[in-house]
Parts: structure tokens; sequence; C-alpha cells
């Protein structure tokens, strides 16, 4: 993160930020009051340090607001009444969140790539007295971020209020920003080099951000891929959008901010990639009488009305071109779930469409402590040659087997509570995946203990999906999945309790209203 003029960290100076809020607005709403100020600053410090550049070039006066100088660096044009400066002059006086509004409302319009990312009148929304925005404003103005050439600054804030905030909103399991560790983890897996990407999830757009890292890292061409995208929450979406923006990657966003079950922006889509980290366990994703002749089920039971996390999958599955391959983060508990999702996975095993099972360590994400599974799809695994990025991958024929990995050992601490792979974490995980995929397996790979291996399709258990029983362990009296359940279990009896207390509440509120006390 940047550092302001006073040295304070980035982090100190938006916490500090939000206790000015306490009070005003609903913490669900912190983030997105920030970040779009944080929006505004770092817009407003990019056009400042291209204006300067164009000015120490000689450039003449009306060069330096032709917008078409700005585009060319992917910077935004800032017109005059959405400067930093001038707002900051209008802090102190009435009418300050009007004047916010139409600053985001100008920059929409002068920039054309920025169109619907933009919050429209949030500010005169909010109602905040004219001084709680003023003292906002005043905070951001600590933050000089001209001294940071980090392009992924919005990303990282955004990150970092999630992971303060995601829990006491009560969001549910899996509705969190993809820590950045894991999303790079998925883009080494399956390496998007070119062709179409889809995230039917996508949340505040890393997926696509980190897929456009991978390439650039890699010296590949970032012109290459197509973008696609769905979310539900309108929000969040304009925040996707702003943050895709940023760095100048275009998108295929659908028209709306609707559901991927009951609107589906991109019916027609087959990808060539796919990342996605959906909503885990989500209940009552449809009406029993719903959905129920939906193209993306055929061949395959309709999921249940109780849980989307198969819905999910079937969403996935029929996205896939025909050489796609993708990579979707799922609650462990779909890895052996019974009845109708029982079904559904046993169909995919013998459609040859799992590819690999990997088990995530426990936390690696801000809003869970359960551990995650990472589930590969992919559409062709017979033997074949493909270009990546100037090299030829010859893969072997990996029909009707599954590679099982553990890594729940694996990882790093990061901020003192939680886990992350380092870039050597993921180098030696991915060589293990790919040489399993190579011609040359048998030279490079071999199962390992208590890690990974290879299995058959006439060797799995009755079509469960669960590492731990495939792959070898030290102590075989420990079922290594124990722990996992009784975990998921807790986590879950938790949450019935809050429900029950909350509705416990409700009906003394009700009650009392009517006279009557409990």
């Amino acid at each position: 993160m940047a550092n302001n003029k006073k040295d304070k960290s980035m982090e100190s100076i938006l916490w500090s930020a939000c206790d000015n809020l306490r009070g005003a607005v609903e913490p669900a709403e912190y983030k997105h009051v920030i970040l779009s100020l944080i929006f505004l600053k770092y817009a407003n410090d990019r056009f400042d340090m291209q204006r300067e550049k164009l000015e120490s070039e000689g450039k003449p006066e009306f060069m330096l607001d032709s917008v078409s100088f700005y585009e060319q660096d992917n910077v935004f044009f800032i017109p005059e009444n959405a400067r930093w400066n001038y707002l900051m002059s209008q802090s102190k006086k009435e009418g300050l969140a009007i004047k916010i509004d139409t600053a985001l409302h100008e920059i929409e319009l002068k920039n054309p790539s920025l169109s619907g990312a933009l919050p429209d009148n949030y500010y005169s929304r909010l109602e905040l007295e004219n001084n709680d925005l003023a003292s906002l404003l005043d905070k951001m103005n600590e933050i000089d971020l001209k001294k940071s050439e980090d392009k992924d600054v919005f990303g990282r804030v955004y990150e970092y209020f999630l992971s303060h905030f995601a829990i006491k909103e009560g969001k549910g399991k899996g509705e969190f920003y993809t820590p950045q560790s894991v999303v790079a983890f998925l883009c080494e897996l399956i390496e998007p080099y070119d062709g179409s990407v889809y995230d039917g999830a996508c949340g505040s757009g890393g997926m696509f951000v980190q897929s456009m890292k991978f390439i650039q890292e890699h010296q590949g061409d970032t012109k290459k891929i197509s973008v696609f995208g769905q979310e539900k929450t309108a929000t969040t979406l304009k925040l996707a959008k702003m943050n895709l923006a940023i760095r100048g990657i275009s998108a295929n966003m659908g028209n709306k901010a609707t559901s991927t079950f009951q609107n589906d922006q991109h019916p027609d889509l087959k990808a060539d990639y796919i990342l996605m980290n959906p909503p885990f366990n989500q209940k009552e994703w449809r009406k029993e009488n719903e959905l129920t002749n939906d193209a993306r089920w055929k061949g395959y039971s309709i999921p249940p009305v109780g849980n989307a996390n198969y819905a999910w999958i079937l969403n996935f599955v029929s996205k896939l071109s025909s050489n796609g391959v993708g990579c979707l983060l799922l609650a462990n508990g779909a890895l052996s779930s019974t009845g109708t999702e029982y079904e559904i996975r046993k169909q995919l095993i013998e459609n040859d469409l799992v590819e690999a099972i990997i088990i995530l360590p426990m936390k690696m994400f801000y809003t869970v402590d359960l551990s995650v599974t990472v589930w590969i799809f992919n559409k062709n695994k017979k033997s074949r040659i493909v270009s990546k990025n100037g090299r030829n991958i010859e893969y072997r024929d990996r029909t009707n087997e599954i590679l099982f990995m553990d890594l729940r050992k694996k990882g790093h601490p990061f901020e003192k509570k939680y886990i992350e792979f380092t870039s050597e974490d993921r180098k030696e995980i991915i060589k293990t995946y790919h040489d399993w995929q190579s011609i040359e397996k048998d030279k490079n790979y071999h199962d390992i203990k208590e890690y990974c291996a290879s299995i058959k399709k006439e060797d799995l258990i009755d079509y469960s999906l669960v590492p731990s029983k495939y792959i070898e362990f030290k102590n075989d009296m420990v079922d290594s999945d124990f722990n996992e359940d009784m975990k998921e279990i807790q986590v879950e009896l938790k949450d019935l309790l809050l429900e029950q207390q909350e509705s416990y509440e409700n009906l003394k509120k009700i009650m009392e209203e009517l006279g009557y006390g409990i």
C-alpha cells in the first residue's frame, strides 16, 4: 500500500475514515462509501500526473484539456468541477454530497470506459451530514497515490474492507473477495493466455484482474483475452466496472446486475477459461417450480432448491467450450453430498468432466475458517498438443483419470491469522499438477503421501470426490476429514442459533408492540 504524506499506512487512514461513519451509515455501506472516494482520489492523482507529464513535454494548453491525450495512457480525463482541488475547496460548504455525485457523473460522461461503473446520486441518498462527508475528504486527502505505481491499489483496498467488515455484515459463506494469492494460484493452474474468460459470480472483478496480471507477468498479450462476467448486486457490479476500468480492461458484464440463475446474461457463451468463486451453500436460490427446464441442466438431474452448489457446477460446465477448462471454488461438503447432488456428481464423473480436486488450507479466506475445494473441470482430457504463449505443450491422455491434491499442510502465515500461498508454494503445487498432465508424467509425477494421488474412474469409491479416500495418509486411523466436518457443523449450528435468536427478538418486538410481554 502507498504511504501518505505523514507516513501513516493507507489502512490506518481508511480505518480512521470508517470511524467517522459509525452511526451515520450501516457498516455494510462502509466499503462503498470509501471506495468511490478512493476511486475519485486515485483518478485525480493519475490525471494530475499525466497533466504534469504533458506540461513537461511542452504541450500547448488546448492539448492539456484534450481527452485523447489521457486515454492513450489509460488515464481518465477529469472535468474541472470533478477535480480534487475543487472538491476540497468546496468541502466546508453546503451541498458537498451533490458536488461529489456531480463529479462522478461528469467523469463517467467524459470517459466511455466508465459507463455504468460509477455510483449514481449515491452520496445524496446517504443523507450524510456535510461535516461527516467533509471529514472523509480530509482523510482521503492524506493519501498520496502519486507516490505509488501500484495500479492494483483499488483491488487491494477492496480486499482490505471485506476482510474487516464482511463478517459483521452477515454475508453468506463464500460471498467475499477472493484473496489475491488464491486467484493467482487458479490462474497458474489453467493458464488463461488467450481466448474468452468467464466468471458468473464476478464480485469486484478480481478473477479478471489476476488473469490479466498472469498474462503480463508471462510476457503474453492481454489483447488476446476477452472478458465476460455477471454479478447480482448492483453496487458490487459498479465496483467491478471501476476495478476493471482503472486497469484498462474492457469486459462484457451483461446489461444489468442480476441473478446468474434467473437471468443469465450470457446464455450462448462458450468460454475457453472459467474462474469462479460463487456463494457457498446458497439456500432457496430458486422456487420449487422455477427453472425446471433450464438448458443448463440438460442431461443431469435438476439441482435441489435447498443448495445452489450443484447449480453453480452445472452453470459452469454449460459455459465451457469444447476445449474449455476452469476452476470452481466450493465448500467441501459438495464432494460427497447425497441425493440429487450425488446423481449429478455421478453423471459429471461419467461424462469425464472432472480433472482435479484440490483441497485448500483453512484460513485462506477472510470470512470463513473452513477449508475450500478447487474443482478443475476440463472438456478435453485427451492427448493433444496445445500452443500456449509461444510454447507447445504436449498433454497425455487423462481420460477417466482424476488428480486429487490435499494442500492443507501447505502455505505460510499471512497477517498473523491467515494463510496464503507464496510464489514458491504455488510453483511447487503447479508443477505437480502440470507434471501429472504431461506426456512425461511417468518420469516427473508420482503419488505422494498426504499430498497427491492419481485415481482411475473405476477406482473411485461410490463417486465420492473426497481426497482423503484416495490420498494415502501416514496414520490410517485418522480420518483427515473429521475435523473439517466438525468445524462445518459448528459453524452451521452457530448460524442456526443466531437465526433463532433473531426470530425470538423479532417476535418479542411484535408482542411488545401489541401490549404483551415475553
